[in-house]
């Protein structure tokens, strides 16, 4: 597997067609999420999938840059309650992104897009989200991903930036082989 086309051509869609994502890529996308790693194989998430219009409108409105008019979201969650280790508690995001970037990544390969949409740490997004989802304390929303029929095309690209790697100690630039040329 050489071909890393589905990473680079993954992009954020803020349009998408009123077509249904169906219940067994739905199946598909959180098999992928949760193949994500996790500190420990605590596995902290829970996924709320929304596909109630009524909700979905809900979530638009108070979502600062999540306006976007898909026909699924999902909220990644961290369920703190399922966490039993207290050093691993503290992990909950980087697993929970973890697993979003799994999702993002399945989507594209489906030929889905998506949009992530941030949440945590923000309180009133956290509390707002909650509400509408009725989420118990013990459950963070890290995110909410519009996923959908993407209504735009959009290049694959990298945002490689050679400036922003060091070689074994932060002041020393990295270079690959092919770069010393």
């Amino acid at each position: 597997m050489t071909d890393l086309n589905f990473i680079f051509s993954r992009r954020s869609i803020r349009r998408f067609t009123a077509e249904k994502v169906t219940h067994s890529q739905i199946k598909l996308l959180l098999e992928a999420a949760m193949a994500a790693p996790t500190a420990m194989n605590t596995q902290p998430w829970h996924f709320v999938v929304i596909e109630d219009p009524g909700k979905l409108a809900e979530l638009r409105k108070i979502l600062p840059f999540g306006k976007m008019d898909a026909p699924l979201a999902i909220s990644v969650c961290g369920n703190l309650g399922s966490v039993k280790k207290l050093v691993t508690e503290r992990f909950w995001v980087q697993d929970c992104s973890a697993a979003t970037e799994n999702l993002l990544l399945a989507a594209n390969a489906l030929g889905l897009g998506t949009l992530w949409c941030g949440v945590h740490p923000i309180n009133r997004l956290e509390s707002s989200v909650r509400t509408i989802l009725n989420l118990p304390e013990m459950v963070i929303p890290l995110n909410i991903v519009y996923v959908g029929h993407p209504a735009e095309e959009k290049p694959a690209r990298t945002k490689y930036d050679q400036t922003k790697i060091s070689h074994n100690l932060f002041d020393i630039p990295w270079q690959s082989p092919e770069d010393q040329d």
